[in-house]
């Protein structure tokens, strides 16, 4: 089922993506060589606090999950994909992270993601990470009203695989409002035309994620979360909250 949203509801919507896009903000200022994945976690949590938000994140466990998610961030490193785990790790020159990020506020949540690089960058990596973005703002520019979602996963894969990257099998966006994760599913590739209808009042998280080697397929890894690409290639992964209105998309984890 899917709820449509009020103009109030999305703008407090927005209010919550914009906890979100502090958060990112500020973990990514402090994101350098030598910090550890643990300490960026502890600066998104200190945003949360002081907006008097939640995580949907921590304590997070659902049917494939072995154990609650212990972090308010999901921070994944290199060939990591998503759902990793912060942990002592310290970030090393070179490193591509991808940072997730959600926060529950008056009832309503928010969810985005950025990938970056540390220290000296390889010029592959930013391309990737380019690459990912784009197709990102190709897919909020066909969230409009009377399109279907098929159009948007085709906008995703369309920049993703002209670009010669793989598309993780079996992962892509989905419906948010009260919960992070509602319907309906956001695929990053798909057929136009297809699809549910889009309607304006719908709200979803849409989230490209892009495998360097052009290959499709990744593990989970022994900590029951964290997806690696089997190949060891990179990986980059970046969402927004997009709210559909009769004016056009609305991002509303939008960072300033």
């Amino acid at each position: 089922m899917v709820e449509l949203k009020t103009r109030a509801s999305i703008d407090a919507m927005y209010e919550a993506g914009q906890v979100v896009a502090r958060a990112l903000t500020a973990v990514r200022k402090a994101a350098d060589v030598g910090v550890s994945l643990l300490e960026l976690d502890e600066v998104a949590r200190d945003v949360l606090r002081e907006a008097g938000a939640d995580s949907p994140f921590l304590g997070y466990r659902p049917a494939f999950a072995p154990t609650p998610f212990p972090a308010v961030i999901c921070a994944s490193v290199n060939d990591a994909i998503v759902h990793g785990i912060p942990t002592r790790y310290r970030l090393r020159d070179g490193d591509l992270v991808s940072i997730d990020c959600g926060a529950h506020l008056d009832g309503w949540a928010g969810d985005s993601a950025i990938s970056f690089t540390v220290g000296r960058a390889r010029p592959a990596d930013l391309r990737l990470i380019e690459t990912a973005e784009r197709a990102l703002d190709a897919a909020i520019a066909a969230a409009v009203p009377g399109n279907r979602i098929g159009d948007i996963a085709h906008a995703i894969g369309t920049v993703c695989r002209a670009g010669g990257y793989g598309i993780p099998d079996g992962f892509g966006g989905h419906g948010i409002g009260r919960h992070m994760h509602e319907d309906p599913g956001v695929p990053n590739e798909g057929r136009p035309g297809r699809g549910m209808r889009l309607r304006a009042g719908m709200a979803i998280a849409i989230e490209p994620m892009l495998i360097a080697s052009g290959r499709d397929d990744w593990h989970t890894t022994t900590d029951g979360w964290t997806l690696r690409t089997n190949d060891g290639s990179r990986a980059a992964h970046v969402e927004h909250t997009v709210a559909i209105t009769d004016e056009g998309p609305r991002v509303l984890t939008e960072r300033r």
